[in-house]
């Protein structure tokens, strides 16, 4: 065949292009933090790779994006026991993989079986503690897993049996701990089943690729159950650890949506938050720091104690946050289900002096220096870290006369280093997943996985354990308040500064389906782009 010149011309250009077809535009992009530790549910443990996770794998139940509450989700409905201890669930007879196979009651009970599996290493395998002789698989005294409490009476009908009736456990069963996850794919891909593709999705969205430090692309799965209802057919996942990235994909229409104040400059939130589309709401988020308390001399409560009421939680606030934070004396915040918690302690330097000199350090005489860790970050509400730490070392030489050096490590470096308790005092924050007191209390269990603090208490154990069995609210609240005062004013392995005040940036004359709630909870397949002139997409 011959070419002409404009023709071999074109024809190169093909081949360099590679035939290459240019990618449809996302219907929402989003900028969610740095890249995802995982897509494992099992596995991930922040509130930004959860996102993600609740997108791919759904539970029996997942939360409302208005209210943050429990709905059915793969399971259509469900009864329980007259003593509230067994739950009988039933799952939709339309449940598909995204490839095409059923999920079906085995489904469940192997990804519940491998969350609870100690090789498995998840953080939050604690949730499953609830279940009758889980705890014990897991800690190795029971080997046979058939005497754990969870059983399939027939393809579509899954059974749970707890120790004791708890109020929230259909808020458990929302959280990606408990998703469903692909059997098959898992028995045959192993550690590396998320990298499977297709990879089986049984949620809203399945994945279409996850391109490290660009994005990852989801698409809606036609085989979800509820995909009528699922709002967006494509949306992107921008991993931006930059808060002044972020705000400029929003700024120049990039990015439809920015979750979180980490992702916001603090420099710029007097002026942002008063825009209409910067939108703030009470939260349940507290802000804190831990002990290691196997580190001599953080073993002494009386010296933890007079940290905690060398710290002057209103500075902090008043200096340093800027974004609508309240100061916390005590760790569960205000506003959480059926409970008050206690005062815990003030700001009392003169006290806090009286308990170090008491410990064997009058003035901080021959008092040890000790490091406080913090984790790095691009800027934003994360670099709020490194001024907290300044504002908290300079209150405590001029407090306690003590001396203390700043350790600033990577991210996800210091998450391991908290866990190996690899630290001596360290930055921490924590976001409930379910609006109950349990979920900010049970951390310090002597054994949760997101305790790290070496702090064990036979007796806050016993306190959370009789208050999660009680029917009785006003009984159950007392039982709670009485762990949270050991907690915050007794032992004091943690110190609360800060509840934190939600905050995400999108233009609600733009996006559609979010809705503030105080779990900062927005399924995406509820979210869709509101089409110019103020129409919907088509089918609304």
């Amino acid at each position: 065949m011959a070419f002409t010149s404009a023709a071999f011309c074109g024809f190169l250009l093909l081949i360099l292009t590679g035939c290459a077809r240019p990618e449809p535009q996302a219907d929402l992009v989003i900028a969610n933090g740095g890249e995802p530790e995982s897509l494992d549910p099992a596995i991930v443990t922040s509130y930004a790779d959860m996102r993600v996770t609740k997108a791919l794998f759904e539970g029996l139940l997942h939360l409302d994006g208005i209210d943050g509450r429990p709905v059915p989700g793969l399971a259509s409905h469900w009864e329980t026991s007259p003593d509230k201890t067994i739950y009988t669930f039933h799952l939709r007879s339309n449940l598909l993989w995204s490839t095409g196979e059923p999920i079906t009651a085995e489904d469940v009970y192997f990804s519940w079986k491998r969350a609870l599996d100690p090789a498995t290493a998840s953080d939050y395998a604690g949730q499953l503690f609830y279940i009758r002789k889980a705890e014990e698989f897991y800690t190795g005294t029971v080997k046979d897993f058939n005497e754990v409490g969870i059983r399939v009476l027939d393809p579509l009908t899954f059974q749970v049996e707890l120790n004791s009736p708890l109020a929230f456990f259909l808020d458990l069963c929302c959280f990606p701990t408990l998703a469903v996850v692909p059997r098959k794919t898992i028995q045959t891909g192993g550690d590396l089943w998320v990298s499977e593709r297709p990879l089986p999705s049984s949620g809203p969205y399945c994945l279409v690729y996850w391109r490290l430090n660009d994005r990852i692309r989801l698409r809606k799965n036609p085989a979800y159950w509820d995909a009528s209802r699922t709002r967006s057919e494509l949306i992107d996942i921008l991993p931006t650890g930059s808060p002044n990235v972020a705000l400029n994909l929003y700024e120049t229409g990039i990015a439809d949506i920015v979750w979180d104040k980490d992702l916001v400059p603090t420099e710029l939130l007097d002026v942002l938050k008063l825009r209409p589309d910067f939108h703030t709401f009470n939260y349940l988020g507290t802000y804190f720091y831990r002990f290691n308390v196997t580190h001599k001399p953080l073993d002494d409560p009386r010296i933890r104690r007079a940290f905690a009421l060398a710290t002057d939680r209103e500075r902090i606030v008043h200096k340093l946050t800027q974004g609508g934070e309240k100061p916390a004396h005590q760790f569960v915040p205000s506003g959480v289900a059926n409970y008050t918690p206690p005062a815990g302690l003030p700001f009392a330097p003169i006290r806090a002096r009286e308990l170090l000199a008491a410990a064997g350090y009058p003035g901080g005489r021959d008092f040890p220096t000790l490091q406080f860790t913090f984790f790095s970050s691009a800027g934003g509400a994360a670099k709020l870290q490194g001024k907290i730490a300044i504002e908290l070392q300079q209150m405590w030489r001029e407090n306690l006369g003590v001396r203390i050096e700043l350790r600033q490590i990577e991210r996800k470096i210091f998450y391991n280093a908290q866990s190996r308790l690899d630290y001596e005092i360290c930055a921490s924050s924590w976001v409930g997943d379910y609006n109950d007191a349990n979920t900010f209390l049970d951390l310090y269990l002597a054994n949760s996985g997101n305790n790290r603090t070496g702090w064990k208490n036979p007796r806050y154990d016993d306190l959370i354990h009789r208050a999660n069995a009680q029917t009785d609210i006003p009984a159950r609240a007392a039982l709670l308040r009485q762990a949270e005062t050991l907690l915050v004013e007794e032992d004091v392995p943690v110190v609360p500064i800060f509840f934190y005040a939600g905050f995400n940036c999108f233009d609600p004359k733009k996006v559609g389906g979010l809705h503030q709630n105080l779990l900062d909870e927005h399924p995406l397949q509820d979210l869709y782009r509101i089409t110019p002139g103020g129409g919907r997409k088509p089918g609304e």
